[in-house]
């Protein structure tokens, strides 16, 4: 395969500097498409990695939902971005217990990732993008740390007024540019004024995507969870990362060789689906929203039955839940059709306009 750097450093000689979300998209779907990030040998660890408690009470959750819609007897599991499988099968070990056996549909467009995930789930239906998903039954969508890889779109305000943050080149290095066209008119009145420096991030791809499941939510019925690292309200300022080995590196140095993400915007992202149909149950934190599952329970009886495991058991719960962990940062939106229910974890659904 092509060396990606080179690649963009001839597009960049060619055409001058690129978006930053052209970049961030190209740098990820080499990533993506050429290993398994996962895991200890990988570059991160997500929260179905570090516990089965976690996919346990996702499992919980929506088949709690299911049932009290009436229990439909044909029903869509869909996951986009299910890294191994690991999510969807301690969530569906659950569902099972309580009679949810859905079609399984992942949407994935990693081939090493696609291999890891039919070792779990041989029966599933895979597919590039949510728009080839049945539209004939109600779903139940999961997307945990999804989001947060798709491409984002920054505004930076400089002297001369708003402008796209580019990528260019300072000899062979990637470095940050502002762009030379006016984008003042895209950015909130409120932070029109800003001073020189300050930067917007939007993401017009998270915005399709949540556009999507807005809709099908409408027509189809169901619930969807969205499950990242994020903010709520809005806030201004770069959330641009790079994350290899367990560690944060350089986002412009090396792409396609570690994972880029931003945070993710979860008053837009709930405000887009409800543009489209779907009702919003709430925005709440990921350590409230598992507790309210009954995952410190869970740990207490995971803890009883292995005695020898119990100190992994609560680092877990505690990696999991704690504020000052992935307690806070990472957040869970709750999405419904219309004629369905509001699933556990959420309070009283929050405005988000």
């Amino acid at each position: 395969m092509a060396d990606l750097s080179d690649s963009l450093r001839r597009l960049i000689a060619m055409q001058g500097p690129i978006p930053l979300a052209l970049y961030m998209a190209q740098a990820n779907a080499h990533y993506y498409s050429t290993r398994d990030p996962l895991g200890a040998g990988g570059d991160f660890i997500t929260a179905p990695e570090i516990s089965q408690m976690f996919g346990e009470m996702v499992g919980v959750w929506i088949a709690d939902v299911w049932r009290r819609a009436g229990s439909p007897a044909r029903v869509i599991y869909a996951e986009p971005g299910p890294g191994r499988g690991t999510l969807a099968r301690d969530a569906l070990r659950v569902a099972a217990r309580f009679g949810l056996v859905p079609e399984v549909h992942f949407i994935e467009g990693s081939p090493e990732l696609r291999r890891a995930q039919a070792a779990a789930f041989p029966q599933a239906v895979w597919h590039e993008d949510l728009s080839t998903l049945p539209d004939d039954a109600p779903i139940l969508l999961v997307a945990n740390e999804f989001l947060d890889a798709l491409p984002v779109r920054q505004l930076v305000k400089t002297p001369q007024g708003w402008r796209e943050r580019m990528v260019g080149l300072d000899g062979d290095r990637f470095v940050p540019v502002s762009g030379g066209l006016p984008m003042d008119s895209a950015v909130p009145q409120a932070w029109r004024e800003a001073e020189a420096g300050a930067i917007v991030e939007t993401s017009p791809a998270a915005g399709a995507v949540m556009g999507e499941i807005g809709a099908r939510l409408a027509a189809q019925g169901g619930a969807a969870l969205i499950i990242d690292y994020g903010y709520a309200p809005r806030q201004m300022g770069s959330t641009f990362q790079a994350l290899r080995a367990h560690a944060h590196v350089d986002p412009f140095k090396a792409p396609g060789e570690a994972d880029l993400t931003c945070l993710v915007d979860f008053v837009t992202a709930a405000q887009v689906a409800q543009v489209q149909g779907a009702r919003v149950m709430g925005i709440a934190g990921q350590g409230g929203w598992l507790m309210a599952l009954g995952m410190a329970e869970r740990a207490a009886a995971l803890a009883r039955a292995a005695p020898d495991q119990a100190k992994e058991v609560e680092a877990a719960y505690h990696r999991l839940t704690a504020p000052d962990h992935m307690g806070v940062l990472f957040k869970v939106l709750g999405l419904a059709g219309r004629e369905w229910p509001d699933g556990a974890g959420f309070g009283p659904a929050a405005p988000v306009s």
